[in-house]
């Protein structure tokens, strides 16, 4: 069976609503939930995650947010932070490290924290039973994906083209599966682009899709009440799941 992770950000439209459609989601079968942590400048997320981020931050959302509305989460789904560097920086590692532990959460996705400058904190998550998960993209050499695959675990986000999410693109992505299967049996989910369109193609060769876009261009839809929403979202995680494992 592969695996559906499903990323929504956080706080938006309300930290009542995170916490609803994270159950929701849930129950329509996703696997692991991506909790993104709202920030100014997201730089590896196209303009609808930009917008919801910049919404949540506008909203009034605080870190404090996060810890809370994950306490509820966690039980009930594999869940994981996705954030930039920035507030890991400033509030330091072993600070996200003992909420996370606290809250239940399984680990950590940064999209702008590189192999090198994620080296001397992998050890530390090691220890705390938390994930880190790596990257590796199609522009990567063989050389390169031995070295991040080296230590990864969980699962490789392998993202599907060079860019933004949400674009849509598409790019051949046999050959750097092949590559990377080659030095690792950790489970490798696509990203970037994947939505109900485009996950069986994308599913191909791999062991789970990962989707964000999709599901906050709903929570984006002023037209639908909370309820809607939920609805809408978790038919459409469902339509996913079905279609990545036909």
């Amino acid at each position: 069976m592969k695996k559906l992770v499903a990323y929504i950000t956080t706080g938006y439209p309300s930290l009542e609503f995170t916490v609803d459609i994270s159950l929701s989601l849930a129950e329509a079968g996703v696997d692991t939930l991506e909790l993104g942590i709202p920030f100014s400048d997201p730089v590896a997320d196209g303009v609808v995650i930009e917008k919801a981020n910049l919404k949540a931050l506008q909203g009034g959302f605080r870190l404090e947010h996060l810890f809370e509305a994950s306490k509820e989460i966690a039980p009930h789904i594999d869940t994981l932070w996705m954030g930039y560097f920035n507030p890991f920086y400033h509030k330091g590692v072993d600070y996200f490290i003992n909420k996370a532990k606290d809250s239940g959460v399984n680990g950590f996705i940064i999209p702008d924290l590189p192999l090198e400058e994620a080296l001397p904190y992998k050890p530390m998550m090691r220890d705390a039973n938390l994930s880190l998960i790596d990257f590796i993209a199609p522009t990567d050499s063989k050389d390169r994906i031995k070295q991040i695959v080296k230590d990864s675990d969980k699962f490789i986000y392998l993202v599907a083209y060079a860019g933004i999410t949400g674009s849509g693109e598409s790019e051949n992505l046999q050959p750097i599966i092949t590559d990377i299967r080659e030095y690792t049996d950790t489970p490798i989910y696509v990203g970037f682009g994947v939505n109900e369109n485009t996950a069986k193609e994308k599913a191909q060769g791999v062991d789970g899709v990962i989707v964000g876009s999709a599901f906050v261009k709903v929570l984006l839809d002023e037209s639908l009440n909370h309820s809607e929403k939920i609805k809408k979202v978790s038919l459409l995680a469902k339509e996913i799941k079905d279609k990545i494992n036909s």
